[in-house]
Protein backbone atom coordinates (compact mmCIF):
# COMPACT_ATOMS: atom_id res chain seq x y z
CA UNK A 1 0.00 0.00 0.00
CA UNK A 2 1.11 3.55 -0.73
CA UNK A 3 0.63 6.50 1.60
CA UNK A 4 -0.62 9.74 0.07
CA UNK A 5 -2.56 12.84 0.98
CA UNK A 6 -5.07 15.38 -0.27
CA UNK A 7 -2.76 17.81 -2.06
CA UNK A 8 -4.86 20.76 -0.90
CA UNK A 9 -3.81 20.02 2.70
CA UNK A 10 -0.81 22.21 1.90
CA UNK A 11 -1.74 25.84 1.24
CA UNK A 12 0.96 27.24 -1.01
CA UNK A 13 1.05 30.02 -3.64
CA UNK A 14 1.67 27.67 -6.57
CA UNK A 15 1.62 24.05 -7.70
CA UNK A 16 5.36 23.54 -7.42
CA UNK A 17 5.52 24.56 -3.77
CA UNK A 18 2.45 22.47 -2.96
CA UNK A 19 4.05 19.35 -4.41
CA UNK A 20 7.36 20.15 -2.74
CA UNK A 21 5.51 20.15 0.57
CA UNK A 22 3.93 16.76 -0.19
CA UNK A 23 7.31 15.30 -1.09
CA UNK A 24 8.98 16.69 2.03
CA UNK A 25 6.91 14.30 4.13
CA UNK A 26 8.08 11.25 2.21
CA UNK A 27 4.67 10.59 0.68
CA UNK A 28 4.25 8.79 -2.61
CA UNK A 29 0.99 10.00 -4.11
CA UNK A 30 -1.76 12.60 -3.91
CA UNK A 31 -5.45 13.00 -4.39
CA UNK A 32 -5.31 16.09 -6.56
CA UNK A 33 -7.69 19.02 -6.47
CA UNK A 34 -7.71 21.78 -9.08
CA UNK A 35 -7.78 24.32 -6.25
CA UNK A 36 -4.03 23.64 -6.11
CA UNK A 37 -3.70 25.55 -9.39
CA UNK A 38 -6.14 28.31 -8.43
CA UNK A 39 -9.16 26.80 -10.17
CA UNK A 40 -12.49 25.37 -8.99
CA UNK A 41 -12.50 21.69 -8.06
CA UNK A 42 -14.49 21.17 -11.27
CA UNK A 43 -13.20 23.60 -13.90
CA UNK A 44 -15.31 24.48 -16.92
CA UNK A 45 -12.30 23.91 -19.17
CA UNK A 46 -9.04 22.02 -18.63
CA UNK A 47 -6.45 22.90 -21.23
CA UNK A 48 -4.24 19.95 -22.26
CA UNK A 49 -1.15 22.04 -21.54
CA UNK A 50 -2.23 22.49 -17.92
CA UNK A 51 -2.94 18.78 -17.47
CA UNK A 52 0.47 17.94 -18.91
CA UNK A 53 2.16 20.49 -16.66
CA UNK A 54 0.52 19.02 -13.55
CA UNK A 55 1.56 15.51 -14.55
CA UNK A 56 5.08 16.69 -15.29
CA UNK A 57 5.50 18.41 -11.93
CA UNK A 58 4.34 15.27 -10.15
CA UNK A 59 6.78 13.15 -12.16
CA UNK A 60 9.69 15.47 -11.31
CA UNK A 61 9.12 14.63 -7.66
CA UNK A 62 8.44 10.91 -8.20
CA UNK A 63 4.85 11.45 -7.09
CA UNK A 64 1.77 9.89 -8.66
CA UNK A 65 -1.81 11.09 -8.83
CA UNK A 66 -3.80 8.38 -7.08
CA UNK A 67 -7.07 10.17 -7.85
CA UNK A 68 -8.49 13.57 -8.67
CA UNK A 69 -11.36 15.13 -6.74
CA UNK A 70 -14.54 15.46 -8.79
CA UNK A 71 -16.98 16.32 -6.04
CA UNK A 72 -20.29 17.94 -6.87
CA UNK A 73 -23.83 17.30 -5.66
CA UNK A 74 -25.12 14.53 -7.92
CA UNK A 75 -28.66 14.81 -6.55
CA UNK A 76 -28.84 18.58 -6.07
CA UNK A 77 -32.52 19.60 -5.93
CA UNK A 78 -31.99 22.20 -8.67
CA UNK A 79 -31.77 20.34 -11.97
CA UNK A 80 -29.80 23.09 -13.72
CA UNK A 81 -27.24 23.15 -10.91
CA UNK A 82 -26.95 19.38 -11.06
CA UNK A 83 -26.55 19.39 -14.84
CA UNK A 84 -23.75 21.96 -14.64
CA UNK A 85 -21.84 19.78 -12.19
CA UNK A 86 -22.25 16.74 -14.42
CA UNK A 87 -20.97 18.68 -17.44
CA UNK A 88 -17.89 19.76 -15.51
CA UNK A 89 -17.34 16.22 -14.28
CA UNK A 90 -17.36 15.06 -17.87
CA UNK A 91 -14.62 17.57 -18.65
CA UNK A 92 -12.57 16.31 -15.71
CA UNK A 93 -13.01 12.65 -16.64
CA UNK A 94 -11.89 13.38 -20.20
CA UNK A 95 -8.66 14.94 -18.85
CA UNK A 96 -7.72 12.13 -16.49
CA UNK A 97 -5.35 10.28 -18.76
CA UNK A 98 -3.39 13.45 -19.48
CA UNK A 99 -3.29 14.12 -15.74
CA UNK A 100 -1.95 10.63 -15.12
CA UNK A 101 -4.80 9.17 -13.09
CA UNK A 102 -7.62 6.71 -13.67
CA UNK A 103 -9.83 7.55 -10.65
CA UNK A 104 -12.22 10.46 -10.13
CA UNK A 105 -13.74 10.73 -6.66
CA UNK A 106 -17.44 11.58 -6.46
CA UNK A 107 -19.94 12.92 -3.96
CA UNK A 108 -23.19 10.96 -4.35
CA UNK A 109 -24.99 14.02 -3.07
CA UNK A 110 -27.76 15.32 -0.86
CA UNK A 111 -31.04 17.18 -1.25
CA UNK A 112 -29.57 19.99 0.83
CA UNK A 113 -29.15 22.83 -1.69
CA UNK A 114 -26.27 24.57 0.10
CA UNK A 115 -23.91 21.90 1.42
CA UNK A 116 -23.20 18.69 -0.50
CA UNK A 117 -22.08 16.90 2.67
CA UNK A 118 -25.08 17.78 4.85
CA UNK A 119 -27.79 15.20 5.48
CA UNK A 120 -31.38 15.77 4.37
CA UNK A 121 -34.49 13.66 5.05
CA UNK A 122 -35.26 13.39 1.34
CA UNK A 123 -31.93 11.64 0.72
CA UNK A 124 -33.76 8.42 1.60
CA UNK A 125 -36.51 8.93 -0.99
CA UNK A 126 -36.92 6.92 -4.20
CA UNK A 127 -36.60 10.18 -6.15
CA UNK A 128 -33.14 10.81 -4.68
CA UNK A 129 -32.03 7.33 -5.71
CA UNK A 130 -33.49 7.86 -9.19
CA UNK A 131 -31.60 11.13 -9.63
CA UNK A 132 -28.34 9.52 -8.53
CA UNK A 133 -28.86 6.78 -11.08
CA UNK A 134 -29.60 9.34 -13.80
CA UNK A 135 -26.45 11.30 -12.99
CA UNK A 136 -24.29 8.17 -13.10
CA UNK A 137 -25.95 6.98 -16.31
CA UNK A 138 -24.86 10.26 -17.90
CA UNK A 139 -21.30 9.97 -16.61
CA UNK A 140 -20.65 6.29 -17.23
CA UNK A 141 -20.28 6.46 -21.04
CA UNK A 142 -17.63 9.18 -20.59
CA UNK A 143 -15.87 7.15 -17.92
CA UNK A 144 -15.92 4.03 -20.09
CA UNK A 145 -14.62 5.92 -23.12
CA UNK A 146 -11.66 7.28 -21.17
CA UNK A 147 -11.22 4.17 -18.99
CA UNK A 148 -11.68 6.08 -15.75
CA UNK A 149 -13.18 4.68 -12.54
CA UNK A 150 -15.84 6.68 -10.72
CA UNK A 151 -15.05 6.43 -7.01
CA UNK A 152 -18.17 6.27 -4.83
CA UNK A 153 -17.64 6.91 -1.13
CA UNK A 154 -20.31 6.15 1.47
CA UNK A 155 -20.82 9.40 3.42
CA UNK A 156 -23.12 9.88 6.44
CA UNK A 157 -24.83 12.92 4.89
CA UNK A 158 -25.23 11.58 1.35
CA UNK A 159 -27.68 9.40 -0.51
CA UNK A 160 -25.09 6.59 -0.37
CA UNK A 161 -24.59 6.59 3.39
CA UNK A 162 -23.74 2.95 4.07
CA UNK A 163 -21.90 -0.03 2.69
CA UNK A 164 -25.22 -1.76 1.97
CA UNK A 165 -26.42 1.10 -0.22
CA UNK A 166 -23.08 1.18 -2.00
CA UNK A 167 -23.42 -2.55 -2.66
CA UNK A 168 -26.94 -1.99 -4.00
CA UNK A 169 -25.60 0.65 -6.38
CA UNK A 170 -22.82 -1.63 -7.61
CA UNK A 171 -25.27 -4.47 -8.14
CA UNK A 172 -27.77 -2.34 -10.02
CA UNK A 173 -25.20 -0.94 -12.45
CA UNK A 174 -22.88 -3.94 -12.76
CA UNK A 175 -20.33 -1.56 -14.29
CA UNK A 176 -16.57 -2.08 -13.99
CA UNK A 177 -16.22 1.71 -13.98
CA UNK A 178 -17.99 2.29 -10.67
CA UNK A 179 -15.69 1.57 -7.74
CA UNK A 180 -15.51 2.21 -4.00
CA UNK A 181 -13.56 4.61 -1.80
CA UNK A 182 -13.26 2.97 1.62
CA UNK A 183 -13.27 5.43 4.53
CA UNK A 184 -13.56 3.78 7.93
CA UNK A 185 -14.50 6.98 9.77
CA UNK A 186 -17.40 7.63 7.40
CA UNK A 187 -18.68 4.07 7.62
CA UNK A 188 -18.63 4.05 11.42
CA UNK A 189 -19.83 7.61 12.08
CA UNK A 190 -23.54 6.89 11.80
CA UNK A 191 -23.39 3.87 14.11
CA UNK A 192 -20.93 4.79 16.86
CA UNK A 193 -17.45 3.58 17.67
CA UNK A 194 -18.71 0.83 19.96
CA UNK A 195 -19.96 -0.97 16.83
CA UNK A 196 -16.98 -0.24 14.61
CA UNK A 197 -15.65 -3.81 14.26
CA UNK A 198 -18.85 -5.40 12.92
CA UNK A 199 -19.61 -2.33 10.77
CA UNK A 200 -16.17 -2.32 9.16
CA UNK A 201 -16.10 -6.09 8.75
CA UNK A 202 -19.49 -6.12 7.02
CA UNK A 203 -18.46 -3.21 4.79
CA UNK A 204 -15.27 -5.01 3.74
CA UNK A 205 -17.21 -8.19 3.01
CA UNK A 206 -19.74 -6.29 0.89
CA UNK A 207 -17.36 -3.98 -0.95
CA UNK A 208 -13.90 -5.54 -0.78
CA UNK A 209 -13.40 -6.54 -4.44
CA UNK A 210 -14.49 -3.09 -5.63
CA UNK A 211 -12.28 -0.91 -3.40
CA UNK A 212 -9.82 1.19 -5.41
CA UNK A 213 -8.86 3.82 -2.84
CA UNK A 214 -8.87 4.16 0.95
CA UNK A 215 -9.20 7.39 2.89
CA UNK A 216 -7.58 7.88 6.28
CA UNK A 217 -9.07 10.16 8.88
CA UNK A 218 -10.17 9.40 12.43
CA UNK A 219 -13.24 9.58 14.62
CA UNK A 220 -13.95 10.68 18.19
CA UNK A 221 -16.91 9.67 20.29
CA UNK A 222 -17.78 6.38 21.91
CA UNK A 223 -21.37 5.60 20.98
CA UNK A 224 -24.34 6.75 18.93
CA UNK A 225 -25.43 9.18 21.67
CA UNK A 226 -22.23 11.15 21.21
CA UNK A 227 -21.77 13.43 18.24
CA UNK A 228 -18.72 11.81 16.62
CA UNK A 229 -16.44 14.24 14.85
CA UNK A 230 -13.64 13.74 12.36
CA UNK A 231 -10.04 14.30 13.44
CA UNK A 232 -6.60 13.51 12.04
CA UNK A 233 -5.66 9.83 11.79
CA UNK A 234 -4.21 8.75 15.11
CA UNK A 235 -6.10 11.32 17.17
CA UNK A 236 -9.34 9.38 17.44
CA UNK A 237 -10.52 5.90 18.31
CA UNK A 238 -10.88 4.18 14.96
CA UNK A 239 -9.17 0.79 15.06
CA UNK A 240 -6.73 1.20 12.18
CA UNK A 241 -5.13 -2.18 12.78
CA UNK A 242 -8.54 -3.77 12.11
CA UNK A 243 -9.16 -1.41 9.18
CA UNK A 244 -5.86 -2.24 7.45
CA UNK A 245 -6.22 -5.95 8.19
CA UNK A 246 -9.59 -5.96 6.43
CA UNK A 247 -8.09 -4.22 3.41
CA UNK A 248 -5.25 -6.74 3.25
CA UNK A 249 -7.68 -9.65 3.61
CA UNK A 250 -9.52 -8.37 0.54
CA UNK A 251 -6.35 -8.03 -1.50
CA UNK A 252 -6.27 -4.24 -1.54
CA UNK A 253 -2.81 -2.90 -2.36
CA UNK A 254 -3.71 0.61 -3.48
CA UNK A 255 -3.27 4.11 -2.08
CA UNK A 256 -4.16 5.20 1.45
CA UNK A 257 -4.96 8.92 1.30
CA UNK A 258 -4.77 11.11 4.41
CA UNK A 259 -7.26 13.94 4.73
CA UNK A 260 -9.23 15.88 7.30
CA UNK A 261 -6.08 17.17 8.97
CA UNK A 262 -3.93 20.28 9.14
CA UNK A 263 -0.36 20.52 7.93
CA UNK A 264 0.88 20.54 11.53
CA UNK A 265 -0.72 17.11 12.05
CA UNK A 266 0.72 15.41 8.98
CA UNK A 267 3.94 14.01 10.46
CA UNK A 268 2.24 12.37 13.42
CA UNK A 269 -0.50 10.87 11.26
CA UNK A 270 2.01 9.42 8.80
CA UNK A 271 3.98 7.80 11.63
CA UNK A 272 0.79 6.40 13.13
CA UNK A 273 -0.42 4.92 9.84
CA UNK A 274 2.94 3.42 8.95
CA UNK A 275 3.12 1.65 12.29
CA UNK A 276 -0.38 0.23 11.85
CA UNK A 277 0.38 -0.89 8.29
CA UNK A 278 3.37 -2.90 9.45
CA UNK A 279 1.44 -4.48 12.30
CA UNK A 280 -1.38 -5.39 9.92
CA UNK A 281 1.21 -7.05 7.69
CA UNK A 282 2.48 -9.11 10.64
CA UNK A 283 5.78 -7.25 10.93
CA UNK A 284 7.56 -5.56 13.78
CA UNK A 285 6.67 -2.17 15.17
CA UNK A 286 9.97 -0.35 14.90
CA UNK A 287 9.73 3.00 13.06
CA UNK A 288 12.69 2.27 10.81
CA UNK A 289 11.20 -1.01 9.64
CA UNK A 290 7.80 0.59 9.21
CA UNK A 291 9.20 3.35 7.01
CA UNK A 292 11.18 0.89 4.90
CA UNK A 293 8.22 -1.41 4.26
CA UNK A 294 5.76 1.33 3.36
CA UNK A 295 8.21 3.26 1.20
CA UNK A 296 8.99 0.08 -0.71
CA UNK A 297 5.33 -0.10 -1.63
CA UNK A 298 4.74 -3.36 0.20
CA UNK A 299 1.38 -3.95 1.90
Amino acid sequence: MQLGIFAKTFVRPNLEETLDAVKSFGLECVQFNFSCVGMPTLPHVIEPELAQRIRGELAKRSLSMAAVSGTCNLIHPDEAHRADGIRRLGTLIASCRELGTSIVTLCTGTRDPDDMWRAHPENQSPDAWRDLRMSLETLLPVAEKHRVSLGVEPEPGNVIDSARKARRLLDEFKSPWIKIIFDGANLVASHGLSKQHPILSEAADLLGPDIVLAHAKDLIGTNTQDAPGHVAAGKGKLDYLHFFSLLRKNGFEGPIILHGLSESEVSASIAFLREKLVRAAGGGEGPAKTHAIVQAGQP
